[in-house]
């Protein structure tokens, strides 16, 4: 049950971090203990999990937050110039660009997790992940939901960041169930006879939500890291864009579909 204040209304409690006057502690170490001692990615990994990383998951972790820190003018970035160029400040710009992380720019890594444990599912105890990525990717064709969540890449065909991390994760022992049964999935993609003119690559997505799964993170913690690590480069291309703002530069290049010019008739 939760505490009552004086006015006997519900107090907020948190586990994160306790502030008093000359002391702060975050997930119950001092903040001036870990300042210089602990990295970045550790103490990120801290404050979301309320642990320090052992050595491999620290550097897994800071794998991530470095490789996915931009991806040039994609939606969010994009989202966060047009603000900058409208006036924006620095802080709505990132706000406006990390607003634009829905569905199918970060909710994919959710998704993808769910997949991959209904893959996982469909293995059973018999672990042949082979043949339920077979099975799942039929179902997948059959819901029309191609490409599935993880997968597809409009400019890679072989993302390095994805290649680079799950290499990482078989050299760190951290390969586990889930990146093999992403990596059946990419496979039975790209046999299944209705899918022969489709290049499905894996995607960040997909990299985070395997490579975590191994790691025991969960899907929330997952997305979370995807989230922080995009914000580095929001703010960047938000510097960017007011450092060199022209207020006579036009909107970006765009074509008009609408009707071609018509006159308006007399309505008396």
């Amino acid at each position: 049950m939760a505490p009552k204040s004086n006015a006997g209304r519900p107090e907020w409690t948190t586990a994160l971090t306790s502030v008093e006057p000359n002391r702060i502690l975050v997930r119950g170490y001092a903040i001036d203990e870990l300042m210089g001692r602990v990295a970045f990615g550790d103490a990120i990994y801290l404050l979301l999990t309320g642990e320090l990383p052992p050595p491999s998951i620290s550097r897994l972790v800071a794998a991530m937050l470095t490789g996915f820190i931009d991806h040039g003018v994609a939606p969010a970035a994009l989202m966060a110039r047009q603000s900058a160029r409208a006036g924006g400040s620095l802080p709505g710009s990132v706000a406006a660009g990390l607003l634009s992380l829905d569905r199918q720019h970060a909710g994919g890594v959710v998704a993808c997790r769910h997949m991959l444990e209904r893959g996982l599912d469909l293995a059973g105890s018999s672990m042949l992940l082979a043949s339920a990525a077979t099975e799942l990717v039929e179902e997948l064709v059959q819901a029309d939901r191609i490409p599935p969540p993880g997968f597809g890449q409009q400019v890679h065909t072989t993302d390095p960041r994805v290649s680079r991390l799950l290499q990482m994760a078989l050299e760190l022992e951290v390969d586990a169930l889930y990146s093999q049964c992403l990596r059946a999935i990419e496979t039975a993609l790209s046999r299944h006879p209705a899918l022969e003119d489709e290049v499905l690559p894996i995607n960040v997505d997909g990299a985070i939500a395997a490579v975590c799964g191994d790691l025991g993170l969960s899907a929330g913690v997952a997305e979370a890291l995807l989230i922080i690590s995009r914000v580095p480069g929001l703010v960047a291309h938000a510097m960017e864009e007011q450092a060199h703002l022209d207020p006579a530069r036009g909107p970006s290049a765009h074509r008009y579909t609408g009707p071609s010019e018509r006159r308006l008739r007399d309505r008396r």
